[in-house]
């Protein structure tokens, strides 16, 4: 068995979650790098496995054995899958479709020349799967596995299966996403050990059969909505190229100060509770404190003073900036007079208002006319800012200009905030702020710190990045 996620679609629930109790038969679209592997690493647990390519090379490949790439291991395996009568290979998808179970779809999704994602192998793969499927009676799994935005999936590739199959997906065939993440080079290793397993499915029965197949390499997999992991193959994606930009600045950086960037790079790496945690990696508010901004901006200074051009991190402060104009906006958008700030420090359990990045929004509808009213616990009208406006006087433009009137705007009392404001802020999660939002009527509430794991779905409420 396998558990359903909390955001599972609840439609779902209503499928029989049993696991299917024979190894289903798998047709592989696309024998590229994850076509291959999949056929090959697929075989090798025991499913019957039919390739699929136009390429008549890659067909010929796989169907005597032999890897039409060079991959670790993927040869060994090709050739033992066909040895074991597990591996075949063909050109005629819709033939392929009949004969199986499962249709993993593996087709490259190239650029457009608008620079978004070509579509016309999916088109033409959907059209091939509906053709099949209108000759089956049982039901049939489809598991896209291409890079493709969100909605793809479930709005261009299902909508042309049922057209020409006659078909409803979720009822008469499933549709799920599976996105690889096998490195090229050590994919097969990665097969067998994999950083996760995520199945998208919109119905349960998909979602088991899917997890059947992946049970013996990874008896915990993901499930999500197809949407979900679609997005998941992109922003891993992302960040992956993140990571090597930011290493190889680093290193840019490091060279003219006589620094081994290498040294500097194995201390980081050896630090999971933060550097490589989730821990700064949820969607919220803009960054702030004493130490990022002011250290920031400090790198990027050396960085100039080196003739050393570092895109990326010298971006970080625009990037911010950007989320902070975007909360502003939010609230400018309310058409509020009098607006509630529920948190004022850069994070919570703090009075440390050093470069707060809510100050930047309150000193912009302060200067717009705005009232604005402030509550935090562990700020008062008496909190001595003296030294943290000499800490930031080049740095925290908001606190600058809110040094004068930010006493006056405190209150001790929430309810004075909640009871007499047009609209709402929230910066701090907490359960105090939570309640309050909970009994915000109509009033509108913008949440920039994720109050709750499941952002509220009233019609009042807003948050951020969700």
């Amino acid at each position: 068995m396998f558990d359903i996620p909390l955001n599972f679609p609840q439609e779902t629930l209503q499928a029989p979650l049993r696991l299917v109790d024979e190894k289903p038969s798998i047709s592989v679209v696309g024998l590229g790098y994850v076509g291959a592997v999949s056929t090959a690493c697929l075989s090798s647990l025991g499913h019957r496995v039919v390739g699929v390519d136009i390429d008549p090379g890659k067909v010929a490949c796989i169907a005597a054995g032999r890897s039409p790439i060079h991959e670790q291991d993927l040869e060994r395996l090709l050739g033992e899958g066909v040895e074991d009568g597990l591996v075949s290979a063909t050109d005629d998808l819709e033939q392929a479709v009949v004969d199986t179970d499962v249709t993993f779809v593996s087709v490259g999704t190239p650029t457009a020349a608008d620079g978004g994602c070509d579509h016309s192998y999916i088109d033409a793969a959907a059209r091939a799967i509906g053709a099949g499927l209108k000759r089956k009676q049982s039901f049939h799994v489809v598991v896209m596995r291409c890079s493709i935005p969100p909605g793809v999936t479930m709005g261009f590739m299902a909508p042309i299966i049922e057209e020409v199959s006659g078909l409803t997906a979720g009822e008469d065939f499933g549709v799920c996403f599976n996105p690889e993440f096998l490195r090229e080079g050590v994919a097969v290793e990665d097969f067998y050990a994999p950083p996760k397993t995520v199945i998208g499915a919109n119905d349960a029965r998909s979602a088991a059969v899917l997890s059947r197949i992946y049970e013996a390499v990874d008896e915990n997999p993901i499930v999500t909505t197809v949407e979900t992991a679609e997005m998941v193959k992109y922003i891993d994606n992302v960040w992956h190229a993140t990571k090597v930009c930011f290493a190889n600045e680093v290193g840019r950086l490091c060279k003219p100060l006589g620094v081994d960037s290498h040294d500097v790079m194995d201390v980081f790496v050896q630090d999971t509770k933060l550097n490589l945690s989730p821990y700064y990696l949820k969607p919220g508010f803009a960054y702030g404190g004493s130490c990022l901004p002011k250290e920031v901006r400090a790198v990027a200074h050396i960085a100039e003073q080196q003739g050393v051009d570092l895109p990326l991190i010298q971006s970080l402060g625009a990037s911010n900036e950007t989320h902070i104009d975007a909360a502003l906006q939010m609230v400018r958008d309310t058409g509020a007079k009098r607006v509630g700030v529920l948190g004022l420090a850069f994070k919570p359990g703090t009075d440390d208002l050093r470069e707060s990045p809510i100050l930047e929004v309150i000193a912009a509808l302060n200067a717009e006319g705005v009232e604005v009213v402030i509550h935090d616990p562990a700020i008062t009208p008496e909190t001595p800012l003296a030294g943290q406006l000499a800490y930031v006087r080049h740095g925290s433009p908001g606190l600058q200009a809110l040094a004068k009137d930010l006493p006056g705007m405190m209150r001790a009392d929430l309810d004075e905030v909640t009871g007499s404001v047009e609209a709402m802020i929230v910066t701090h999660a907490n359960p105090t702020y939570r309640a309050a939002v909970e009994t915000a009527g109509d009033t509108p509430v913008i949440d920039v710190a994720r109050i709750a794991s499941a952002a509220p779905t009233a019609a009042n409420y807003q948050g951020i990045g969700w």
